[in-house]
């Protein structure tokens, strides 16, 4: 009787790929599912006139630059700050990373391919951000974190209003933390050095990158990140921003506690009390609970969570309440860290606490978290009807911005901005008088910096009674002008 041999196990480099490629392909579609997700609420919000010229027409007329070989130039803000329609984005915030994006608007030369690159590269650091936790936790956790950053409140937010220079921080921050978990030091200081190139307040997290580093046994790593982002801090608002046309003080915010960044770090280290009060603040607080809450608090327990320590610092003791807030995009800056941060907490409970399942119960409840959040902000937008109804004030919108030719000159109210700008040069309406030949105003609905209907009205009036302009259009609120 013979019997057939058993067939063999396959070897152990065949089921490693196997294992890649499966999880590969589930990552991808996490990956797809948020970048879906994210371009679609930054779509809708510009499809509705909601998007703004500040900020997306800004990043929309820099990269517009660096794609015709050119400065990346930005009237809306130089003119807006009295400084000349040759005002340039790297004076304004230093961020020359976004020349990366050149390529893309060779293809495609318009506001909404910025909204899919964004959208595209805060779904990138979700294989990072996988990885580190894959290594840190384990695989299912792995799976749990990645889609509660998909859909972590400040992600969502960010990808929500317009596009920033933060698009790239998320996955700089995903590969440089995962590299320096796997060791390969040489790929982290890549990711580090990107960082600095995406604005000139970067170099405060690569400082705080820096002390991480040198408490956790890299201290040669650490000491160089934290003399690199000091010294790069420096040469950025001393002498880049200054050279290029730019005031380094635009927006120093810190008058209470100091004139200088010397003086704010005198005021801390020799105040400590004065400086904490300064964070005793309701708005504040529910701030940075927000930021632990998304990965409950166990970013407390890691000393990753230094490298967040400077750049939340920085914006809650300034004197700009926008700046505290969890709207907008600022919190997208830190979240990654805080998540890998979360993780490595995560992790060293899992070793204090060997007989509970902590990895499990930690990732599920983190995901729990997310979706807590969800009524909170933005994401909810996507199961209302409102969100997609093309009302009668922005049909009017559409006839209005299409009464203005191209490639003129033109003063639009901030909402109305995006839609002119791949064909026009945009000015933002601000109530002074830019001598643009073509304005396209709102006399209805708040529109900053005015934020006042009836002055808006008022403006739009004295345009036609005291500087020659004509009424071209007017519905819905919406006032198109032209002076001959």
């Amino acid at each position: 009787m013979s019997v057939e041999a058993a067939p063999k196990a396959p070897a152990a480099p065949a089921r490693a790929t196997a294992f890649r490629i499966r999880h590969r392909h589930w990552v991808g579609l996490i990956c797809a599912a948020a970048f879906w997700i994210y371009s679609l609420l930054g779509i809708i919000q510009l499809r509705m006139f909601r998007a703004t010229t500040f900020d997306l027409v800004i990043i929309d007329q820099a990269v517009r630059g660096y794609s015709r070989f050119g400065l990346p130039a930005v009237p809306s803000v130089g003119v807006n700050h009295g400084r000349g329609l040759d005002y340039l984005q790297l004076a304004d915030h230093f961020s020359p990373i976004y020349a990366l994006l050149t390529p893309l608007y060779w293809v495609a030369d318009r506001p909404q391919t910025l909204i899919y690159a964004q959208a595209a590269l805060f779904a990138a650091a979700i294989p990072s951000l996988w990885l580190f936790t894959r290594r840190a936790l384990g695989i299912a956790p792995a799976y749990l974190v990645s889609v509660a950053y998909a859909i972590s409140w400040p992600i969502v937010q960010a990808a929500r209003f317009d596009v920033h220079e933060v698009m790239f921080v998320p996955v700089l921050t995903a590969v440089l933390v995962e590299r320096v978990q796997a060791g390969r030091m040489r790929a982290a200081w890549v990711a580090l050095i990107g960082l600095l190139l995406v604005k000139e307040d970067m170099g405060l997290f690569v400082i705080g990158f820096g002390a991480y580093l040198a408490i956790t046994g890299r201290r040669t790593h650490g000491l160089a990140a934290i003399a690199v982002g000091a010294l790069w801090t420096g040469l950025v608002r001393s002498l880049f921003i200054p050279l290029l046309g730019g005031d380094s003080s635009d927006f120093w915010a810190y008058g209470q506690i100091g004139k200088t960044i010397p003086d704010v770090l005198l005021t801390i280290f020799t105040s400590p009390v004065h400086t904490l009060a300064l964070l005793v603040d309701e708005t504040k607080l529910n701030t940075m609970i927000l930021l632990a809450w998304v990965v409950l608090f166990t970013c407390l327990l890691s000393p990753l969570t230094l490298a967040a320590v400077p750049l939340v610092l920085e914006r809650m003791l300034s004197d700009r309440p926008f700046w505290w807030a969890a709207d907008y995009q600022y919190n997208a800056f830190v979240v990654v860290i805080l998540f890998c941060a979360g993780v490595d907490g995560a992790a060293r409970l899992r070793r204090r606490f060997a007989n509970v399942d902590v990895s499990m119960l930690w990732s599920v409840g983190v995901l729990v978290a997310a979706l807590t959040l969800i009524p909170r902000f933005p994401l909810y937008q996507l199961i209302r009807p409102d969100f997609y109804t093309m009302t009668p004030r922005v049909e009017a919108a559409y006839e209005a911005v299409s009464t203005v030719p191209d490639g003129v000159t033109v003063d639009a109210a901030d909402t109305a901005g995006p839609a002119l700008t791949s064909r026009t040069t945009v000015l933002l309406w601000d109530g002074n008088q830019h001598n643009a030949p073509w304005v396209v105003a709102d006399i209805t609905d708040p529109q900053w910096p005015i934020s006042n209907p009836d002055r808006q009205r008022q403006i739009a009036q004295d345009l036609v009674d005291q500087q020659g302009y004509e009424m071209v259009y007017q519905k819905e609120g919406w006032v198109v002008l032209h002076r001959p």
